[in-house]
């Protein structure tokens, strides 16, 4: 936060989209979530491109989202994270409006990308992801909304 006490706009990233927990058992942790936090799932998918199982759990009306993220094999980047780490936040997310052109500025201020062009996201979205060496350590998701807008709607 700002001196002032509020955050500030940024040109590049217009807001936190959600943070993404690699979990084991992704049932079992949309059950604790709910049971804990009462936060539900407001979309689910499998991506097999990505090799996940996910759901994404509304954060109140913030427009942020948890993202829940299951291995679908053990070669997956999330089963590889968690043979590594363990269960826990695996990637930050950001929602920007326009994902090539975001890549692109990045790129051009020698941050590295794991895709060369924007791949598909959760709920038709558009997603490209900061190498985490270039970003202190964090992996950093930039999200461009599908079609239907932000993932917290119900598309299950």
């Amino acid at each position: 936060m700002a001196r002032d006490g509020q955050c500030h706009d940024s040109r590049v990233l217009n807001r936190i989209d959600h943070v993404g927990l690699a979990v084991r058992d992704l049932d079992a942790a949309i059950a604790f979530y709910r049971d804990t936090f009462e936060v539900v799932a407001v979309h689910e998918e499998v991506n097999e491109e990505q090799g996940v199982r996910e759901a994404m759990l509304a954060v109140g009306d913030s427009g942020s989202c948890i993202q829940l993220l299951a291995p679908l094999r053990e070669d997956s980047p999330i089963g590889r994270f968690l043979e590594r780490n363990g269960e826990g936040i695996q990637q930050v997310a950001y929602t920007v409006d326009d994902v090539a052109g975001v890549s692109a500025t990045l790129r051009g201020r020698g941050v590295r990308l794991l895709y060369d062009e924007p791949r598909r996201g959760t709920a038709g979205s558009l997603v490209n992801f900061v190498h985490p060496k270039d970003a202190m350590g964090v992996l950093v998701e930039l999200v461009q909304p599908g079609p239907g807008g932000d993932a917290e709607v119900t598309d299950q």
